[in-house]
C-alpha cells in the first residue's frame, strides 16, 4: 500500500477516513457498505480533510475493531487490518474486498442492516437493491427473470425481424430463447424483463416497466431553467439508438474545419462518443428501480446523459476506465452485441477516448451521483461561440432577435451559416416532418428576408441574407 498516495485521496466510494473509533457502529456500517458495494479502505486516524492525528494503543483498537466485526457483521467477514506508522504517529487501515453478499448488521436485522456505498456516502439500502446484490450472488441478471403473467404474443415480433434483419440474421423461436428474449417457465416459454425492455408491446411496457424509454431536452443556458425543445421518445429504449442521434444534430451546432482546402463538417458532439454512452446506459441501466428513466439534457456548454442505477456491484469508475467489464443486463448485452451495436468485453470506453483525442474533442466524464450514472460530454471547442460572455445554442447569431422563427427554421439557419447545404430534405429527415411543411418553414424565411435560393432549381443553394 501507498500511504502517501493514500493520505493524499479524497474520501470516496472506496475511501474513508475516521478521527477515532467513538462511533464505532458506523464503522461498522462502511465496512458492510464496502463489502457490499465494490470494497474499500477504511482509515483510522485521520481528519475529514487528512490531516494525521494518529490512533493511541493501536493493538488495543486493533482487537476491538476485529472483535466488533465477528460480533456485529454477517455473513462472517474478515478484513484486513494493518497499524501503520506515518509522521511519527499510529493508523489503523481497515482493507476491505467485495465479496458477493448481502453482509449486514446483525442488530439491524438483513432487511435493514444491509448497506451500500452511494459516492462517498454510506446509505442502507433499499429492497432493489438488496435483491440485486442476491442476483448477483447467485448470477441471476434482472433482464433474464421471467413475466410470467405474459405471453408470446406480448413481444413485437415484427420489430425483432427488422432489427436483425438489418444484420442479416434471421429471427426463429430457438433463437429468441437463445437470446434470452424468451425463457422456460413451467413447461412454457414466456418473454423475459428483457425481451419486454427492448421488444416490448406497448401495453406489456407500459405495465411493467412504465420507465424503460428514454427523454431529451434541450435548455437554454446552462442549466434546466427553461426548456427550448423536448421529446419523449416513443417504444422504448431501443428506438432511441437512432432518435437521439437525431435530436443531438438537429439541437447542436455544425463547425467547418478546413483542411488542405477540403471542407470537414465539426458536430458539436463526438458521434462516436454519444454513441457509445448511449448504448452504455441502454445496457447498463438498473430497470428494477422505479421512477427514473434514462435523460439526455443539451445545454449551452455540455450534453449529459444520466441513467439510472449505480455501477455494478464489485466495480468502480477506474475499473471502467481500464476496461474491466462487469455485466448488468446479460440478455440485453447480448441483443445489442449480436446487432453490431457494442462489445461485452469493455472496450467501450478505449474507443471513446480514442476518437475524441484523434479528433479534438475532450474526453467525457463519468460521475456516480446518488442511484444514478451521469456522463458529460463537452462541445468540440470549434462549436463553441460567445455571446456576451455565456454561450448560446437557441438562435444563429446572425439572426435579429426580433424576427420571429420557430425551432426547425433556428435549426436551418444554423446550419446555413455553418456552411452545410441544406434543403427541405434535410429539415424532413432531421425534424420528422413532411416536405410540404419543410418547403413552408423555407418559404416563410425567404419572405421574411433571411435566406435566398441561388442557382438552378435542380443544382442551386440556399444562402443567409447578411
Amino acid at each position: 500500500m501507498n500511504i502517501n498516495k493514500l493520505l493524499k485521496s479524497p474520501e470516496g466510494k472506496t475511501l474513508e477516513f475516521k478521527r477515532d473509533t467513538s462511533a464505532l457502529k458506523q464503522i461498522m456500517r462502511t465496512i458492510v457498505a464496502f463489502a457490499n458495494t465494490a470494497g474499500g479502505t477504511i482509515v483510522i486516524g485521520l481528519e475529514d480533510n487528512g490531516d494525521v492525528v494518529g490512533v493511541n494503543d493501536p493493538l488495543l483498537i486493533e482487537e476491538q475493531l476485529a472483535n466488533s466485526i465477528a460480533d456485529s457483521i454477517a455473513p462472517l467477514i474478515r478484513p484486513e487490518i494493518e497499524i501503520i506508522s506515518t509522521g511519527g504517529k499510529s493508523i489503523l487501515c481497515i482493507r476491505v474486498s467485495h465479496w458477493p453478499g448481502p453482509f449486514y448488521i446483525k442488530s439491524e436485522a438483513e432487511d435493514r442492516g444491509v448497506y451500500i456505498r452511494l459516492g462517498s456516502s454510506t446509505r442502507q439500502a433499499g429492497p432493489e437493491f438488496i435483491a440485486e446484490i442476491k442476483r448477483l450472488g447467485e448470477g441471476i441478471s434482472f433482464d433474464r427473470l421471467p413475466r410470467p403473467e405474459l405471453t408470446t404474443d406480448d413481444l413485437n415480433i415484427k420489430a425483432i425481424q427488422e432489427a436483425f434483419q438489418a444484420v442479416n440474421q434471421e429471427i426463429t423461436d430457438e433463437k429468441l430463447v437463445s437470446l434470452g428474449l424468451l425463457v422456460p417457465y413451467v413447461g412454457n416459454l414466456v418473454p423475459s424483463n428483457g425481451g419486454i425492455i427492448l421488444f416490448g408491446s406497448d401495453s406489456a411496457r407500459e405495465r411493467f416497466f412504465p420507465d424503460a424509454r428514454v427523454s431529451c431536452a434541450l435548455f437554454e443556458g446552462t442549466d434546466k431553467a427553461n426548456f427550448l425543445d423536448r421529446v419523449d421518445i416513443d417504444g422504448g429504449v431501443f428506438p432511441a439508438l437512432i432518435e437521439v442521434p437525431k435530436f443531438v444534430r438537429r439541437n447542436s451546432r455544425l463547425a467547418a474545419n478546413i483542411e488542405s482546402f477540403k471542407r470537414k463538417d465539426v458536430p458539436a458532439y463526438s458521434t462516436v462518443a454519444l454513441r457509445e454512452v448511449l448504448t452504455n446506459a441502454i445496457a447498463h441501466t438498473d430497470y428494477s428501480l422505479t421512477g427514473m428513466r434514462i435523460m439526455v439534457a443539451i445545454f449551452s456548454d455540455r450534453l449529459e446523459v444520466q441513467s439510472p442505477g449505480i455501477l455494478p456491484f464489485g466495480m468502480t469508475l477506474d475499473n471502467f476506465r481500464a476496461g474491466t467489464s462487469i455485466i448488468r443486463n446479460h440478455t440485453i448485452a447480448k441483443v445489442l452485441r449480436h446487432l453490431s451495436l457494442m462489445e461485452e468485453w469493455g472496450s467501450g470506453y478505449r474507443r471513446i477516448e480514442t476518437s475524441c483525442t484523434e479528433n479534438g474533442y475532450d474526453i467525457p466524464e463519468w460521475f456516480e451521483i446518488g442511484p444514478t450514472i451521469r456522463v458529460v460530454l463537452p462541445p468540440h471547442p470549434l462549436t463553441i461561440q460567445k455571446a456576451t460572455g455565456t454561450m448560446r445554442n437557441d438562435v444563429p447569431v446572425n439572426v435579429p432577435v426580433n424576427v420571429p422563427v420557430n425551432k426547425r427554421q433556428q435549426w436551418f439557419l444554423e446550419q446555413l451559416k455553418q456552411g452545410f447545404p441544406c434543403k427541405p430534405a434535410n429539415i424532413v429527415v432531421n425534424w420528422g416532418v413532411v416536405e410540404k411543411t419543410a418547403k413552408r418553414d423555407i418559404s416563410d424565411l425567404q419572405s421574411k428576408g433571411l435566406v435566398k435560393f441561388i442557382g438552378a432549381p435542380k443544382t442551386g443553394v440556399y444562402q443567409l441574407i447578411e
